[in-house]
Order: C-alpha cells, then structure tokens, then sequence
C-alpha cells in the first residue's frame, strides 16, 4: 500500500492473466474507488475492511473479463465507458469465453464520456477516453498518477488483435492522450509494473 500526498492507493495483482486491480481513496474521508476488479473480490474486501475504508464505485477501465470479473461481489455502481457497456453482459464481447468461465456483470450505473470528472473525497478523477484496446477503453488521471488500464504498459501496449481493436487508433490515443500529460505523471497500467510518461516517450519501442 501507499499512501502518496492526500491519497490512498493499493495495488492487488489478481486472477491467471495477473490483472492489476487498484484501490485509491481519499486519505482523510476514506472514500474508495475500485479500479478493474477482475479476481480475488474477497481478498480485496478485506483490504477494504481492514482500512475502514468507504468503497463508493468501480470504474472498469474496459470491459474485457479479466478486469470485470469481480463487479459482482460489490454493492456499489459501475462505471463504464458508454462504448463499452454491452461487454459488462456479453462473455463473447468481453472474451471471457476464451480465457475463462463466461463473465456477466452486473449493468453499468453510469457511462462514461472523456473529459468526465468524478469526485472521490477532495480528489478529482478526469476520465480520458483512450480507444484501440477496446472501443470504449479509458484512462483515469488523478493528482499526478494515471491509471492507462490496457492501453499503455511500462515498455509495451495493449493488444489490439482482438476483435473491436484498433492499433491505429490505439497509438493515437496515447500520443494524443497520455503523452500530452506531464513527463513526471506515474502509470499504473492493467498489467506489470509502473512506469512513468516521460519514461515511456523516451524508452517504449513502439515511440521510437
């Protein structure tokens, strides 16, 4: 866990495509969002339990089956980009079907556009609409860090050989998108490790 300026945020590495779900709360209110909560629901309840922490919403960065998968298992809206709110209901749309058991969430609570903010405590959370993994895939950018889901990793890029990706599409959102934040912003993809803006401009071959 780390507890960084005004915020909360833990990252669980969840279910066999090793997911990263993560919890960022407001350190003085003890909001919660939970990002992506593809596996392990009761792992991270305890988390929450423990930290008496209060979980508000989840924010499903898209809406494939390894980052959906738990939706279920909290009593709190989902929020979902609006071009991906059928994969919530369809395992075929989200691939679930080819990775794993069918999953069917439950339907979105509010569907997202770019440039929404959402308020957690005194944080505020801008949703930047990043298509090309999926078409309604999101990045969530709040005091400094950048939660990219599976558009940009440390190094590499999200898979767009499924159907309804776009690689085209896809590096016009991060260039477009996430390489216009600031260098020192931190990424927390939806797989591997952190990394940093200005690292993955300089360093990421797919950039060079």
């Amino acid at each position: 866990m780390m507890s960084q300026r005004n915020f909360i945020l833990k990252r669980f590495v969840v279910g066999s495509l090793g997911t990263n779900c993560y919890i960022i709360a407001d350190a003085v209110t003890k909001e919660a969002c939970l990002i992506d909560p593809g596996s392990d629901a009761n792992l991270i309840k305890i988390f929450i339990a423990r930290q008496g922490l209060d979980l508000k919403f989840i924010i499903n960065t898209h809406g494939h089956g390894d980052h959906i998968a738990a939706n279920a298992h909290f009593d709190v809206p989902i929020f979902i980009h609006k071009l991906d709110e059928d994969f919530l209901t369809d395992p075929n749309k989200n691939l679930s079907r080819m990775f794993m058991a069918g999953v069917v969430s439950p339907k979105a609570g509010r569907l997202l556009q770019d440039g929404d903010l959402i308020k957690l405590g005194a944080l505020e959370m801008k949703i930047l609409h990043t298509p090309g993994h999926t078409p309604g895939s999101i990045s969530v950018v709040v005091d400094g860090i950048a939660f990219t889901g599976d558009a940009l990793f440390a190094g590499s890029i999200g898979r767009t050989d499924f159907q309804y990706g776009d690689q085209g599409q896809l590096m016009h959102s991060i260039t477009e998108k996430l390489f216009r934040l600031n260098d020192d912003t931190v990424i927390y993809p939806g797989h591997g490790e952190s990394s940093t803006i200005g690292r993955e401009k300089s360093s990421n071959p797919f950039f060079q």
